[in-house]
């Protein structure tokens, strides 16, 4: 085993050294374990079958349609009427364009299912925007990035979806309607930072909104936020799974973006489906070789032997609760969520549950972890796309980004130790006993 365990983990960190994509980092480095221990036919028709059933769920394929559902949210004019209805909100109090960028990043972020389409869609309107009215520019590009990854926490989410099939079952409805509370916690979290930075800096406050035009952009939005509750509403009913949910979506999003808002032409579809399918194809090339790896660790007993390793560190559960989330964290400084997930949720699951804590809480304790990391150096996505879009230096973030990162740890200590966080609302509405 120790050495089937040296060749997956230094083939894996020196292709990821090299800058080779994670997907093929990970399916490389398993076919080089599989080699140590299975002769080479087997080994590559184990690794085609373990990659074959990886993406052989029904529940990944509400990934596809709830991708597509992103982007023509994304085409279709959402983003704007989403960052009005924020300012009516919040725009004349202290502070208030940093808090319509949260509440916007928060709100598309949740429609989308994307981070990354997140900071692109509501940076790229916000940021110069703030800017223009005296805000600093690395200022506005933290609180873009910071606060686009709560929407990952919001339902519709492909992340909870792929942590429902690596935990074994968890229900999707229950971890959809989990999200909510840490989410909107982080959110508010963040909320108070850019308050009390922006009192201390002097940024200017804006005007109060007539209620005409306040009554006017709360319509305009409406038809946008109304599809979370269909989703949501429908899973919760029992009228349709999360699945079904997603095609539900598509078709909401395509009526709402080319019918209702008439902002993405028709002939404008291809192109949107391709680069949809492009997405689901590294997602599921993603999964399909992460999956391949989970199973080799298993094989070798790597998920069994870290959880022994862990559960006798230390006989304090908070100790180890706090070396596992120190884990995730470091995970998600270098690694993308989706093969995070399915590699150590094998891993963590089981010392979590033996601790006494739920798969329910800890798939949003581990997505929460990893959130912070789609914003931390050196491989933060979100990171880098927030900084490519107002044109700055990651360096530069570093430091209007630190207040954030410390509210973003004490959201995930409260998530980690105060159970109810997540599991009310699941509870409540009859979803978990």
């Amino acid at each position: 085993m120790e050495v089937a365990v040296l060749v997956l983990l230094v083939s894996f960190l020196i292709l990821l050294a090299l800058n080779v994509p994670i997907s093929i980092s990970i399916g490389a480095a398993t076919v080089l374990t599989m080699l140590c221990t299975i002769d080479f036919d087997p080994a590559m028709i184990t690794m085609a079958q373990r990659m074959a059933s990886g993406i052989d769920s029904f529940a990944l394929l509400a990934i596809p349609f709830f991708i597509f559902s992103g982007m023509l949210m994304g085409s279709g004019g959402i983003a704007r009427r989403i960052i009005d209805f924020a300012r009516v909100l919040v725009g004349m109090l202290p502070g208030g364009l940093a808090f319509v960028n949260i509440i916007s990043c928060t709100l598309f972020g949740s429609i989308s299912g994307s981070a990354v389409a997140a900071t692109s869609a509501i940076g790229g309107f916000m940021i110069p925007s703030m800017t223009k009215e005296g805000y600093d520019k690395n200022f506005n590009t933290a609180v873009t990035v910071a606060s686009s990854t709560t929407g990952l926490l919001i339902p519709p989410s492909n992340i909870l979806i792929v942590f429902s099939l690596a935990s074994g079952g968890v229900s999707i409805a229950a971890l959809f309607i989990a999200g909510y509370l840490p989410g909107l916690l982080l959110a508010l979290g963040l909320m108070m930072v850019c308050g009390l930075w922006a009192k201390a800096k002097g940024y200017p406050v804006g005007e109060k909104p007539t209620l005409k035009e306040a009554v006017q952009k709360t319509v305009d939005a409406v038809p946008s936020l109304f599809l979370i509750f269909i989703v949501i509403g429908g899973i919760i009913s029992g009228f349709f799974t999360a699945t079904e949910a997603s095609a539900i979506a598509v078709l909401y999003s395509l009526l709402l973006s080319c019918v209702v808002y008439k902002e993405v032409k028709f002939t404008q579809l291809p192109a949107l489906l391709t680069k949809s399918v492009e997405t689901t194809a590294i997602v599921m090339f993603l999964i399909a070789a992460s999956s391949a790896m989970s199973w080799i660790m298993s094989y070798q007993n790597i998920p069994q032997t870290i959880s022994q390793a862990l559960i006798t560190l230390s006989d304090n559960p908070l100790l180890i609760l706090l070396t596992i989330n120190l884990i995730l964290l470091a995970v998600g400084a270098f690694m993308d969520m989706t093969p995070a997930v399915l590699i150590f949720t094998p891993i963590f699951l089981p010392v979590v549950v033996e601790l006494g804590m739920s798969p329910l809480q800890f798939g949003i304790v581990m997505i929460l972890n990893l959130c912070i990391g789609l914003c931390t150096p050196p491989v933060g996505s979100v990171l880098f796309v927030g900084a490519s879009i107002s044109k700055t230096s990651i360096t530069a973030l570093i430091r209007p980004l630190l207040p954030m990162y410390l509210m973003m740890f004490v959201v995930l200590a409260l998530v980690t130790l105060v159970p109810a966080i997540s599991e009310f609302l699941p509870r409540a509405l009859g979803l978990i006993e």
